[in-house]
């Protein structure tokens, strides 16, 4: 095996994920690749976001008892760009590899693709949905939105866009990039951190690569949370519309509508459909296009209240 990356943290924010399992993946892969090349080094640090789930906090404790593992606890929660910041000053390698901690690698060989890889600045490495997931998951509206979402995930998609279509759920990346060019710490809720992290990246002239090496999703949560998620998310793109303007599908349809319809319209239409938009994603039976409708009508909504 020739390694082009002989060390790596691979750094795990949390918020309220048992990350017991992925972990043990993680080091079991390390560990086949450091049995083949003796000098590879690696570390893992899990950072604990200020979880309320006190028994999810408790166990993932016990990963700090792990060789080459660390355990980072927030008192509160600082967000989700100062706690990836954060991960980055703590990392101790050349390479920093960020996973989300709701995720598992799809393949043994996941960390081994890694540090082969001719990558430098930035490797993203995609997401995928198992297949075998179709068959077990009904009705649940992420699952519904991801699967439908996956022929844009393959590496040859993303690399036709490699910022715009850039995402940290699962990307390697060297380290002094990420202290030069880190998470905006403005960004404390849910979305769009890793939409203005491509941004930045290509402003700055660093190249992204995309490969097929994904992370899986295996925890979908319910319909009723998802959307909660979704709603936040479009009150953080609406928050930072102005630095995302060009980066995003939403602001670009959105401009165009409030050009042709007033936004008292938009906001009485979404006002008279929502009950029945949510009814319907909140239903066994949720739509894609209704889920469509909903997210760009609280946008409009969120245009006029702060109009």
């Amino acid at each position: 095996m020739r390694l082009t990356k002989t060390s790596i943290s691979i750094l795990l924010p949390s918020y309220n994920n048992d990350c017991r399992e992925l972990v043990s993946n993680l080091c079991v892969q390390a560990e086949d690749i450091k049995n083949q090349v003796p000098l590879f080094a690696y570390e893992i640090i899990l950072a604990d976001d200020g979880s309320t789930d006190k028994d999810v906090v408790e166990a993932n404790r016990s990963i700090g008892n792990i060789p080459n593992c660390r355990f980072i606890e927030m008192n509160e929660n600082i967000g989700r760009s100062r706690i990836r910041n954060r991960l980055a000053q703590e990392a101790r390698y050349d390479y920093l590899l960020y996973m989300d901690s709701d995720m598992m690698p799809y393949s043994g060989a996941f960390l081994k693709s890694y540090v082969t890889c001719h990558g430098n600045d930035v490797i993203d490495g995609g997401v995928i949905v198992p297949k075998y997931l179709n068959r077990i998951i009904k009705g649940n509206l992420r699952h519904l939105y991801e699967r439908a979402a996956q022929p844009l995930h393959t590496a040859e998609k993303r690399s036709g866009n490699p910022y715009r279509d850039f995402h940290t759920a699962n990307f390697l990346v060297r380290r002094e990039v990420m202290l030069a060019l880190p998470f905006d710490e403005r960004f404390r809720s849910y979305g769009y951190e890793d939409v203005l992290l491509g941004k930045r990246l290509k402003q700055a002239g660093m190249e992204i690569m995309h490969i097929d090496n994904p992370v899986a999703f295996v925890h979908f949560e319910t319909n009723d949370s998802f959307l909660k998620k979704s709603e936040c998310a479009m009150c953080t793109l609406y928050q930072f519309r102005d630095d995302l303007r060009g980066y995003s599908n939403m602001i670009t349809a959105t401009d165009v509508i409030n050009r042709v319809v007033p936004l008292c319209i938009s906001r009485f239409l979404f006002w008279l459909s929502a009950p029945l938009l949510r009814a319907n994603l909140r239903s066994k039976q949720p739509s894609l296009k209704i889920f469509g409708m909903y997210k760009m009508g609280y946008y409009l909504s969120l245009c006029h209240k702060n109009k």
